[in-house]
């Protein structure tokens, strides 16, 4: 669709074509501008907000009118509402045989986005990117849209604005790209972007023309920088000796802010704790789960949990992994995360680490809801904190006479033993397939207790033969962790 916009749009304009890498797109209508902000999915959009940086005034939202509201874009729904950034919708592929916008539009009201032209506040705009169909009225939608919101900017005022991505360039040093907010950003000023102070040496449009200045709501890339900044950090001119000062402070203030914030996370044990306090008027939740039957499930019968105190709100659910977009939206949004059946998987165990972020795992629904009416009641008992011992990949399986499969592993972590306090798991695309104990552990022919990281070694599961190449073998043991009043 952009690139249909794009095509569209730059035979009128006498600049030439727009370059994929800035991630921004600057489309010319009737004389102002609208400006594309081309984010990887949702990710980086809310890794700003979580850094607390809003940078996009309006998200437009593509729904295919064959496919309907698909589990990706109800997320993006759930991340623009989380983010209270209003919407407009582009129901794309009308020209298609099966397109069917009323649908769209009847998914979309069941998710609370109820067209205007069924009563609701939602701006919905049929088009076709493949015909260039109806385009020119989704900018103009947009521009009403920003009308309605009043959106404005002063060009006279010092620069002021947001990094959008920052990279280290061979021949040009560390380059950001940033979103000009307020304000007109001129070559030679001196800035600072979140903790990095620097002087403009060159800016660079989205055409990969050299310009001298920058004005509201334009995106360029920016030389010039001592150092690599954040993207979602707030970028702004100010003269160097102020620069170098706020510099200094902002880097005082990160630093008590990453501290501040993960002792700041609700957690189930905290709850209570901050009930009482009155801090805690509304527990957001994201459930994931291994079907979506399970998934509806436990989000409806968390939801009836909510009391006169607490407001259980579940932000998002969905079926698969718990993953990165997962984590960063429970971070932007002080959420917890419930697994029905399901893990973390690599990426979001990293960053579930780094933004300490609580996940509770269970393969009973009961066990959720008690879990979370104790915590909401103070009653909670000692919680039982899984520790991961050792994850194992299976390359091969094999089947032996009388005793079924064994999988053929090598160890990728930590370390695989045959101790009787800890526990095996199976997952097959990160969905638990076994839990259970393992049978046999050998090295070559020898059996062996324990098979250390970067070693290949034999596995076999108590009473369970179903295992394929490809699936993960996790060993856990379980410790328990007396809660905090």
């Amino acid at each position: 669709m952009l690139d249909a916009i794009r095509e569209t749009r730059v035979a009128e304009r006498e600049a030439g074509g727009i370059t994929q890498h800035i991630g921004a797109y600057n489309v010319d209508v009737s004389g102002r501008s609208i400006v594309f902000l081309d984010t990887p999915g949702h990710e980086a959009f809310t890794l700003m907000r979580a850094r607390g940086a809003k940078v996009t005034d309006i998200v437009v939202l593509v729904v295919a009118a064959d496919d309907g509201v698909m589990p990706q874009t109800k997320e993006a729904i759930d991340h623009a509402k989380a983010a209270n950034v209003p919407l407009v919708v582009a129901i794309n592929k009308t020209d298609k045989p099966g397109a069917n916008p009323d649908n769209v539009k009847r998914e979309l009201a069941e998710l609370d986005l109820v067209p205007e032209d069924w009563g609701g506040q939602t701006v919905t705009v049929p088009v076709s990117a493949k015909k260039h169909e109806n385009l020119d009225q989704l900018l103009e939608m947009i521009l009403l849209s920003s009308d309605i919101l009043e959106l404005k900017a002063n060009a006279k005022r010092l620069a002021s604005g947001t990094v959008l991505e920052a990279k280290i360039d061979r021949g040009r040093g560390p380059v950001a790209t940033v979103i000009v907010l307020d304000g007109t950003l001129n070559v030679g000023d001196n800035f600072i972007a979140g903790p990095i102070v620097g002087k403009v040496r060159a800016l660079i449009d989205d055409s990969g023309n050299q310009i001298k200045k920058a004005g509201p709501a334009t995106p360029v890339e920016v030389l010039g920088l001592t150092s690599l900044p954040q993207p979602g950090d707030s970028f702004q001119v100010a003269d160097a000796a102020k620069a170098r000062h706020i510099a200094a402070f902002r880097q005082t203030q990160a630093k008590e802010r990453v501290l501040a914030a993960k002792s700041e996370r609700v957690t189930l044990e905290s709850l209570q704790e901050k009930i009482d306090s009155g801090d805690t008027k509304e527990l957001p939740i994201i459930v994931k789960a291994d079907v979506q039957g399970s998934s509806e499930v436990v989000a409806d019968t968390l939801t009836k949990l909510s009391d006169e105190k607490v407001n259980i709100r579940v932000i998002h659910s969905g079926v698969g992994a718990i993953n990165e977009s997962d984590v960063l939206l429970a971070s932007a949004s002080n959420a917890i995360i419930i697994g029905f059946n399901v893990r973390p998987d690599r990426n979001a165990s990293n960053v579930v680490e780094r933004e300490n972020i609580e996940i509770r795992l269970h393969s009973v629904i009961y066990k959720i809801t008690e879990e979370i009416k104790n915590a909401m009641e103070g009653l909670l008992d000692p919680t039982f904190k899984e520790v991961r011992v050792g994850t194992a990949d299976v390359r091969e399986v094999f089947r032996v006479p009388k005793v079924g499969s064994v999988a053929g592993c090598l160890v990728t972590d930590g370390r695989i033993t045959r101790s009787e306090n800890n526990q095996a798991r199976l997952l097959r695309d990160n969905v638990v397939v076994y839990e259970g104990k393992i049978a046999s552990l050998r090295r070559f022919k020898d059996d062996a207790n324990e098979v250390k990281s970067g070693l290949e070694c034999g596995i076999g599961l108590e009473r369970f033969n179903d295992i394929k190449s490809g699936d993960i073998i996790e060993m856990f043991t379980i410790e328990k962790v007396q809660t905090t009043a």
